[in-house]
This record gives C-alpha cells, structure tokens and sequence, in this order.
C-alpha cells in the first residue's frame, strides 16, 4: 500500500502563511495555518495507508493526530525537501502540503486505488496558482524533484514536464487552490463549509489585533 506524505511548517506566528498579513494579524495567520494543517492531517489519518510521515518543520503540537510518524525536514529549498521526503519510502509515495485544507480521502481516491499504479508510474495534482498540491511515485525517483524551481506560475507545468520527459506514465488529480492569500482562503472556506480551516476563518474580524 501507498505511503502518504504531508509537508508541512509547524503553525508558528510570523513563520506561516504571511501573506495573510494583512489583513490578518501574524497570530491570526497561525490559527488558519494550524487549522489548514489539522484538516489536511485529518484527510491523510482517515485514508486507506500503510504508512503516514509529517515532514515537519519545527515542533510537533496538539494538532498532531496518533498514526503518523514524524521526521524534520531537512535544510535547504523546497526542492531539495521534498525530494528528501521522497527519499524516506522505498515503495509508492503520495506527497501533499498543508495549503489545501480541502483535501479529503475521497479527493486522495484515485492515488489510493488497488490499480492506482497500473501502468502508472506518477500521480499528479495540479494547483490553480499553477504550482501542484499532490505528488505520487510508484517508485520514489527524488531526482525528478530536485531542481524544479518552486514557488512560480509554472512550477507545475515543469513539474510535470520533467516526469513526462523522464519516460514516466502520469496520470492527474483534481486541480485544487491552495491557500496562499485571503481570496484564496475565502474561496477555500465558501467550497469546503464543514472544514475546520473554514470555521476558524469564519471566527476571525479582519481587523488588526492580535489573536495568539
């Protein structure tokens, strides 16, 4: 069965989601961020996996559910921590990040099928800002990671082209949007009500003091 791996930054005041602020305050932005994370953690407890490991950045906290293992990223750009991550399985490996609050095992479905790698060798879930919030290996090759300039408009168009380019039969996820600033995070928060990323955002005045 597949490995199912989250990226993620523990929900530090001034570390996490900063171009919320502003409008939000940097406390406020950690309580979306820890939020996001909780609901992306609780996506990943519930699906069908041998094997859940938080690449964490920083500290683990009460957001944290039982049944995941946990291992700190290592240094340098998020190529280079992603591919690290990848590094970590020896069988098929689903890597996603805590933007996508969203995300739920029946999104994750497809990845997570009995013929999910019949003649299939990558998963990949493209992101509206041209980015991607999911990537799968039927065998980890962290190669094909590492040096993909992050954080662009085409991130995910090089992404995939380096997969495709490497001979590598890839099949798509749903395009999700990630949430990076409050339209994305209102846009996330009208699409998924029931989520806690949501009801967090719903509890916060855009106004400036400081929630922490």
């Amino acid at each position: 069965m597949t490995t199912l791996l989250v990226i993620a930054k523990a929900p530090v005041p001034g570390r996490v989601k900063t171009r919320l602020t502003p409008p939000y305050s940097p406390g406020q932005a950690a309580l979306l961020a820890e939020a996001a994370l909780a609901d992306s953690l609780a996506a990943v407890a519930d699906a069908p996996v041998r094997r859940r490991v938080l690449i964490l950045d920083g500290a683990p906290g009460r957001w944290l559910p039982r049944g995941f293992e946990v291992v700190a990223q290592c240094a340098g750009s998020l190529d280079v921590r992603l591919a690290a991550a990848f590094a970590l399985c020896a069988g098929p490996a689903v890597l996603i990040g805590m933007d996508t609050p969203q995300v739920t095992p029946a999104l994750l479905a497809p990845v997570l099928a009995r013929d999910a790698w019949r003649e299939c060798d990558a998963w990949f879930g493209p992101a509206v800002d041209g980015g991607f919030w999911a990537l799968g290996f039927a065998v980890p090759k962290p190669e094909l990671v590492r040096g993909v300039p992050m954080s662009r408009p085409d991130t995910g168009a090089l992404q995939r082209k380096r997969l495709v380019d490497a001979g590598l039969t890839v099949r798509d996820l749903r395009v999700l949007r990630d949430v990076d600033t409050v339209e994305d995070a209102l846009a996330v928060a009208t699409e998924a009500p029931h989520t806690r990323f949501a009801k967090a955002l719903a509890r916060l005045p855009l106004s400036g003091g400081d929630a922490q």
